[in-house]
């Protein structure tokens, strides 16, 4: 099937998003985009997010806003906890000094998550213009981070975007074994105690597929989003006792898969 590049509508400062029905096709050569241009303000970023739009772009590109077909997302009642990464986590709630916290640092988590290195990628999509962005979302209450600490220093995390009980994965960093995984687990662990369902995940990852992830259509992924949008938010603390809420799953694997 032959490459396509439909025209990209340009937005304006302020300007409504055009339908996700819009977006470029999966023939296209950026299967998912759905406009450039507009700004990076909170008013706009909580709009984007409430009809299932993130902005993902490179140094020296404009402004890129992005709802792909289908969504990448973990159902947080099918995320695989498996028997090595069960037992990481009872060892780190066990173990004193080790400890998650939430939104204590989130410029340090973001900055740490723009200079992480990925493989396969040159630079980082987190360019300054978005941690200026995401550091006035989470100063407006709905960005937020989850930090994993070990004897005092930050030892790895992410950050996400939650309007009501919509949350929104970003990104992770680690610069200690599992730290990354941790925080993810944690993050798992408060949206059962919360009643959160799902937590989008925007890019489809095999490390994401390993812990539960799948596909879901877009409609069924805005539905799902909307039916959160205007639900109470939870206070974004996590104690020691939350741990319960993923370690006495009963459905908690036992199998020693990796």
């Amino acid at each position: 099937m032959s490459s396509q590049t439909p025209d990209l509508p340009w937005l304006e400062p302020g300007q409504n998003f055009p339908s996700t029905t819009q977006t470029w096709k999966a023939n296209s050569a950026a299967p998912g985009l759905l406009a450039a241009g507009g700004a990076l303000d909170t008013e706009t970023l909580c709009r984007a997010y409430r009809q299932g739009i993130f902005p993902w772009f490179g140094k020296d590109e404009p402004i890129l806003w992005w709802s792909p077909d289908p969504r990448m997302v973990l159902q947080i009642s099918k995320f695989k906890l498996h028997a090595s990464l069960r037992k990481t986590i009872k060892k780190f709630s066990e173990t004193p000094g080790c400890e998650i916290r939430m939104d204590t640092v989130f410029e340090q988590v973001i900055s740490a998550c723009a200079t992480s290195p990925r493989q396969g990628q040159k630079g980082s999509w987190i360019v300054p213009e978005m941690i200026s962005a995401y550091c006035a979302l989470h100063q407006a209450g709905f960005a937020h981070s989850v930090e994993t600490w070990i004897n005092g220093k930050l030892a790895g995390g992410l950050y996400c975007v939650a309007i009501g009980k919509s949350v929104f994965g970003e990104s992770m960093f680690s610069r200690s074994t599992d730290s990354s995984k941790i925080a993810l687990a944690a993050l798992v662990s408060f949206s059962k105690k919360n009643a959160i369902l799902q937590i989008d995940c925007q890019q489809n990852t095999a490390h994401l597929t390993t812990l539960g992830a799948g596909v879901i259509s877009r409609d069924k992924f805005n539905e799902n989003i909307a039916s959160g949008l205007d639900q109470t938010t939870p206070a974004w603390v996590f104690v020691k006792t939350d741990w319960q809420y993923l370690l006495d799953r009963q459905e908690a694997r036992h199998d020693g898969s990796e």
